[in-house]
């Protein structure tokens, strides 16, 4: 693609460079309008140039992405309000042999669970609960939380439904849920091995501080029956976009504190209005009928077999925007009530960001600048030799860190398997599932490279009881050799 005339590459570049700015830094002093608001600057800055015409931004827009996004998160609701997200925080301390046994369970649940309910889900929802384990074993819990965020993003790769930029990756390549899955899978798997052994090695002292072994199993089972009942989930912030204080946006204004003397439980009065918004939830079991507890059963049963039938549907390869949109809509007839409580927790915010984030990557790859950029680097990265995927590799790794990841997959997507298919079909489909695994391995190099990293920062500084400060240079100290370790292993099997 040949450059565009002077004018149109300066004024595409500063209304990308907006973008950029405030989609990294969304709290700058001189215009703190945060990433989504940022995002639609961009793309209007675009417009109002004439980079590219209005018809042209809004075929920019992705809409299988959005719709896939859209019916992910539904379902998420659906399942955490179904308790799923319970009963994996129960696994964490079910019959645990120490912290290193624990660190090992972190590490292969957040994957798990992160492939199939995105990364930024899991961080949210299991961050405390890793903070509650690591006090019961008397040890610092930054070796826990650095496990589940790296582990989180590591996991995520191995699904296109997994984080945003897979989504992409999916939508664009056209490759099927199954042979994303069997030709990430073992990447993955490997991966989060040896991310685990490489934390055991960091901290094998630290986790060999052993405490009253019988104290904490007993406290464990307490403290996670009754505290994970009444943590709740919200997808809102499941935000690629990396700003936590976003989620509070589409909430209600908190309501005030109230205190309940039931087993030395204390809970805001939003919990208790969730509870009573839905009093099938397992909080009330102890006090309601027996045809209620039937009714709450056979609805969780539902709500895993639709997720299940969504699962198998991807795996089957049917569209996977329409089968996630498809799951959403039948767990809300399922539920039969009002809907608007569950929708409300969707994160649009992260939708609206993605929508702008389309038409400014679109207006950017009309100056040509990208193309120019990779019409330099091609010759060197071609993916059917060694050298070519490792320059590759270090091209996605490093922009994933400047740029943020979906936005690198936007930019050198279409090129990058262009370039590959004129190799051969299998070097093509070999690109985009390079560009899956480093974009989201990339994640893990700082504490600033995902969205999953920051929720688990945020969440843990703001935790009520136990609450802790995971640095960036503490996290930037295992990073580095993890991400480096990571992807290389994982390039080889892929």
């Amino acid at each position: 693609m040949a450059m565009a005339p002077a004018v149109k590459v300066v004024l595409g570049s500063i209304s990308f460079a907006v973008f950029w700015v405030l989609a990294v830094f969304p709290s700058v002093p001189f215009l703190p309008i945060g990433r989504t608001a940022g995002s639609l600057l961009g793309a209007m800055l675009m417009v109002l140039f004439q980079v590219i015409t209005p018809d042209e931004a809004y075929s920019a827009i992705d809409l299988p992405i959005l719709g896939l996004l859209f019916g992910t998160m539904v379902v998420s609701v659906y399942l955490e309000r179904a308790d799923m997200f319970k009963y994996l925080g129960k696994l964490l301390s079910w019959k645990s042999k120490g912290p290193k046994d624990l660190l090992c369970r972190i590490c292969l649940i957040a994957a798990v669970s992160s492939a199939l309910f995105t990364n930024d889900t899991s961080c949210v929802v299991l961050t405390e609960f890793v903070l509650k384990v690591a006090r019961q074993q008397n040890v610092p819990p930054h070796p826990f939380l650095l496990a589940l965020a790296s582990s989180a993003n590591i996991g995520s790769s191995a699904t296109p439904i997994g984080n945003p930029q897979n989504l992409v990756i999916a939508v664009q390549s056209k490759i099927s849920f199954h042979e994303f899955l069997f030709g990430v899978f073992p990447a993955m798997i490997v991966g989060v091995i040896v991310n685990a052994v490489i934390l055991l090695a960091m901290y094998w002292k630290l986790l060999s501080v052993q405490g009253d072994e019988e104290e904490d199993a007993v406290s464990s089972e307490i403290v996670l029956e009754d505290d994970v009942s009444s943590h709740r989930f919200s997808p809102a912030t499941m935000s690629h976009s990396q700003e936590i204080d976003e989620t509070v946006e589409f909430q209600s204004p908190p309501p005030p504190q109230l205190t309940l003397r039931r087993s030395g439980m204390t809970a805001t009065s939003e919990s208790v209005a969730v509870i009573a918004d839905h009093d099938d939830d397992a909080g009330s079991l102890a006090s309601s009928s027996v045809p209620e507890k039937w009714k709450l059963y056979m609805w969780k049963t539902c709500v895993y077999l639709v997720t299940l039938g969504m699962l198998a549907s991807l795996l089957a390869g049917l569209d996977m925007s329409w089968t996630a949109v498809t799951a959403a809509l039948a767990l809300v007839v399922l539920d039969f009530k009002d809907a608007r409580p569950s929708l409300e927790k969707v994160s649009y915010s992260l939708l609206i960001f993605f929508t702008g984030m389309f038409i400014t990557v679109s207006g950017f790859n009309k100056t040509g600048i990208p193309s120019a950029l990779w019409d330099f680097v091609e010759p060197h990265a071609e993916v059917d030799r060694a050298g070519g995927v490792a320059i590759l590799a270090g091209v996605i790794l490093v922009l994933s860190n400047v740029a943020s990841n979906v936005p690198t997959v936007i930019l050198l997507g279409g090129r990058v398997a262009a370039s590959a298919a004129a190799i051969s079909p299998a070097s093509e489909k070999k690109a985009w599932l390079i560009l899956a695994w480093v974009s989201t391995v990339a994640g893990n190099l700082s504490l600033l490279g995902s969205a999953a990293n920051l929720i688990v920062c945020e969440q843990a500084r703001g935790a009520q009881h136990h609450g802790y400060n995971l640095s960036f240079w503490r996290h930037l100290k295992f990073g580095v050799p993890s991400t480096i370790v990571v992807t290389a292993i994982g390039l080889a099997l892929i």
